[in-house]
């Protein structure tokens, strides 16, 4: 049974920083593609970042040039780095993997102070 497991998040002052990671376990598959998506309250699940296993990344346009999402293969892992942080990246940020299906972790809180 496909796991993945977040860890990283807390509270930070605007302009900090963060390293979220995901490690994944239990998959018999390659994975196609690991990201990292987050959920304000009152609004919609959003995709921040994305990497594909050959190693191309797509971020969304709010967060472009502050984060940045690395993938360690060896170690089943995927990063997200996350700097320059502002009040409305306060979100949970969940680990996605795309096997066969979506798989999600269980989220972790990101708070920024302002």
């Amino acid at each position: 049974q496909v796991q993945l497991v977040e860890s990283g998040g807390g509270l930070v002052q605007a302009g900090g920083s963060l390293r979220l990671s995901c490690v994944a376990s239990g998959y018999r598959f390659s994975i196609n593609r690991m990201g990292w998506y987050r959920q304000a309250p009152g609004k919609q699940r959003e995709l921040v970042a994305g990497i594909f296993s050959g190693g191309i990344t797509h971020y969304a346009d709010s967060v472009k040039g502050r984060f940045t999402i690395s993938r360690d293969n060896a170690k089943n892992t995927v990063y997200l780095q996350m700097n320059s942080l502002k009040p409305e990246d306060t979100a949970v940020y969940y680990c996605n993997a795309v096997i066969s299906r979506d798989y999600w972790g269980q989220g972790t809180q990101v708070t920024v102070s302002s």
